[in-house]
């Protein structure tokens, strides 16, 4: 395989940056529709399609249904066509995110990115996670460029609910695990080629920066604060998580992930870092990671509040068939956990599950644990 190191053209972050985005949209075109769903609109949408408007752009309104599909980028698309507009722009979560990718390359425009919250790295990655209409994994959409540009409003951010964040952080922390697999692989990385030393070293300093800051901004984000410490996590989150995980591989993580699309249950109701957060837990068990270390991040977890047992994810509630056929789906041919150092079954899986969900149980009896941060 060829090295291969892929990018957005220009990512920019600061604190009140939709406030003064004009003069960064502008190189790109005047005419721009503009996705987002009903809540961000009310949020942030209008106030944002007000300062364009005030500045001269022509502006297309569109809401987006709320989920990642074909139909959903074909529909948008549509309006993009008919309207002739120049610029999209994907207001939002990751979703909403994933689908502009779609419509921008379906209608030939320009694509600017702006996250309303540090949910997950979708905003610097040049794919996106597809699903059915009714919310079923369905594939991963690979796009011939990235987008033109990321804004990353961090006053945004900081107000943004704090489950966003930390399910960033759980996303985000995935990235080097993942990627260290990959490399004992030699695995390709969803750039479709070989790691770079460049995208090993951003996919470690994302984890390094969330070890540094990662509590300080959850603190900082309850208080509805932009601090040193909410950039840091906010870049580790997006910016160095989506080119980590893109340049650098994803394994057994978010593998399970995608597996979990094949059951029904409560565990829908859980956000993507929160699952991912489960899978990175199931991954180092697979691993044999010795304890020393998964104790680490199992601490780093519960204190963040994140669900890593099979209660937590309501797992439990599943029959082993139902649990074998999470374990089948995680395995597919094409599937990420191709990437892993040693072929895994989908029994290895399960067994993977129910002994990383034993031990957390176990290490929750044996340590006080003060979770910053309780999913309501």
């Amino acid at each position: 395989m060829d090295k291969m190191f892929v990018s957005p053209d220009t990512y920019i972050q600061g604190s009140g940056l939709l406030e003064h985005s004009a003069e960064y949209i502008k190189k790109l075109g005047k005419h721009i529709l503009i996705m987002s769903d009903e809540t961000v609109w009310k949020i942030v949408g209008d106030e944002f399609a007000d300062y364009l408007l005030d500045n001269d752009f022509e502006i297309e309104k569109v809401v987006f249904n709320g989920e990642a599909s074909v139909q959903e980028i074909e529909r948008i698309t549509k309006i993009a066509k008919d309207k002739k507009v120049d610029v999209v722009v994907g207001l939002g979560g990751g979703k909403t995110i994933d689908t502009s990718k779609g419509i921008a390359l379906e209608a030939n425009t320009k694509l600017v990115i702006a996250p309303t919250a540090a949910s997950a790295d979708a905003p610097t990655a040049g794919l996106s996670v597809l699903y059915t209409e009714d919310g079923v994994f369905d594939q991963y959409k690979f796009y011939p460029k990235h987008s033109d540009l990321v804004l990353l409003d961090t006053k945004v951010i900081a107000n943004a609910p704090v489950r966003t964040l930390v399910s960033g952080i759980s996303d985000a922390m995935a990235t080097n695990i993942e990627a260290k697999a990959t490399a004992m692989k030699h695995g390709v990385t969803m750039g479709n080629g070989a790691a770079t030393f460049a995208g090993r070293a951003i996919a470690a300093e994302c984890e390094r920066v969330i070890w540094d800051y990662a509590y300080e901004a959850v603190e900082s984000n309850k208080n509805k604060v932009v601090t040193p410490a909410i950039e840091a996590i906010v870049e580790a989150n997006t910016l160095l998580s989506g080119l980590g995980f893109e340049n650098a591989g994803l394994a057994a993580a978010h593998a399970i992930h995608n597996g979990f699309t094949a059951v029904k249950g409560e565990i829908h109701h859980l956000t993507h870092g929160e699952k991912v957060a489960f899978g990175s837990m199931v991954e180092l068990v697979l691993e044999d990671t010795p304890h020393d270390v998964l104790d680490k991040y199992i601490n780093f977890w519960l204190t963040l509040g994140l669900p890593i047992t099979m209660e937590d994810t309501h797992l439990d509630q599943l029959s082993e068939d139902e649990l074998m056929q999470i374990g089948k789906l995680a395995t597919a041919p094409d599937e990420t956990m191709k990437n892993m150092p040693f072929e895994v079954t989908p029994e290895m899986v399960v067994n993977a599950m129910k002994a990383a969900s034993a031990y957390v149980n176990a290490y929750r009896k044996s340590h006080d644990i003060k979770p910053i941060f309780e999913r309501k």
